[in-house]
């Protein structure tokens, strides 16, 4: 209301200027009065054109378990500005470990964390914080990788040999006690175990420290370019599996769920945008990984959407979430005494989707 007074004050001293000369521009005649009222205008007219400039961006800290392309949809959000889109700019931070992402959130020194959600229940089941609020990869997204080894079919066929993982209890290990479990193989006497740091699995076998390393991608197609063979994938045998959610403090969520909404809208918006675009998603991916060749990199989001693991929807799925409370607990890791909805909470992914719908689509920022 205010602008539209100014417009009509300045139109009217734009009429009076030109009866006066004829000549020259309006703003040339028009008295002191009339050129404020114009700078003005211009200012109300920069304000109704640009409204997202109007509040600054909510900065975020952001820690990641280990930076690898499981986590894709999540780089995607980041390059295609969706995080800025909804409000945020996103400060990503590599923690070493599911258990040292959580910690940053335990700690308040990040308001989110991705990694292996059974943080949340262990910390549930002993009195402390956390909470789920997405799923960010769907599948349990390991594959063996071998020099020595023929593929396997049959996980009894893991008898006698040494296997390379992250350390316990990282779900990369979880996943590999628990299959040689299933198959009634003693740990350290029918098949060992090594832990080592997150992201060397595959140095350790080409070493010669392990017959088998399991692993995520990058690092699968780094070790596929030096000859070795995928001999057994995880997404396969397992199926559909809560390997990877959003973390955040009940707390903060409470306080903040705007922010919480925005972040998990960005988030839908990138996951749907994975799948829809995949030569985007890899040049994210080639981007995040410099080091690598491009063709490892664009071999590994070819594997990587071959079995549908990064999440293709946000929502945290019973089942999926009930097999990962399932292994851990056969695990000894979490008793298993809360429900499902004592940890997670999907009103703002079930929100997300229905944003992501409406909007029917997403602008890539800076795609070629």
């Amino acid at each position: 209301m205010f602008c539209a007074l100014i417009i009509v004050g300045v139109e009217a001293m734009k009429r009076r200027a030109f009866s006066t000369d004829g000549l020259g521009s309006a703003t040339g005649a028009v008295p002191p009065l009339g050129r404020v009222l114009l700078a003005t205008l211009s200012a109300c007219a920069i304000g109704f054109a640009h409204p997202a400039y109007a509040a600054p961006l909510q900065p975020i800290e952001f820690s990641e378990a280990v930076h690898n392309l499981g986590y894709i949809d999540l780089y995607v959000a980041q390059h295609a500005k969706l995080f800025e889109k909804y409000g945020l700019t996103v400060h990503l931070t590599a923690a070493g470990g599911d258990t040292q992402a959580f910690a940053a959130v335990l700690g308040k020194t990040a308001q989110f964390a991705v990694g292996d959600p059974t943080m949340v229940e262990m910390s549930r089941e002993r009195g402390g914080p956390g909470m789920v609020v997405g799923t960010l990869v769907q599948r349990a997204h390991y594959f063996g990788v071998s020099k020595t080894v023929a593929p396997i079919t049959d996980p009894k066929a893991f008898k006698g040999l040494t296997l390379v993982t992250s350390p316990d209890p990282n779900t990369e290990y979880s996943v590999t006690k628990k299959l040689l479990q299933d198959n009634h193989l003693k740990v350290g006497t029918d098949a060992k175990i090594v832990e080592v740091t997150p992201g060397t699995e595959i140095g350790a076998m080409l070493a010669g420290r392990a017959d088998i390393a399991f692993a995520q991608q990058p690092m699968v197609a780094a070790a596929m370019a030096q000859g070795a063979k995928v001999v057994f994938d995880f997404s396969s045998y397992m199926g559909p599996f809560c390997n990877t959610g959003i973390m955040v403090l009940p707390e903060y969520a409470k306080a903040h769920p705007e922010i919480v909404q925005s972040l998990v809208n960005a988030l839908e918006e990138a996951a749907r945008l994975t799948y829809a675009k995949p030569d985007y998603a890899k040049e994210v991916a080639r981007a995040e990984f410099p080091d690598l060749p491009p063709e490892v990199v664009n071999k590994a989001i070819d594997m990587e959407l071959q079995y549908k693991i990064p999440a293709q929807t946000l929502p945290v799925d019973r089942q999926q979430w009930d097999k990962l409370i399932s292994m851990q607990k056969y695990l000894g890791n979490v008793q298993g005494t809360l429900s499902y909805n004592d940890v997670i909470d999907n009103t703002f992914s079930s929100k997300a989707v229905k944003t992501a719908v409406a909007g029917a689509g997403v602008t890539v920022a800076g795609s070629k």
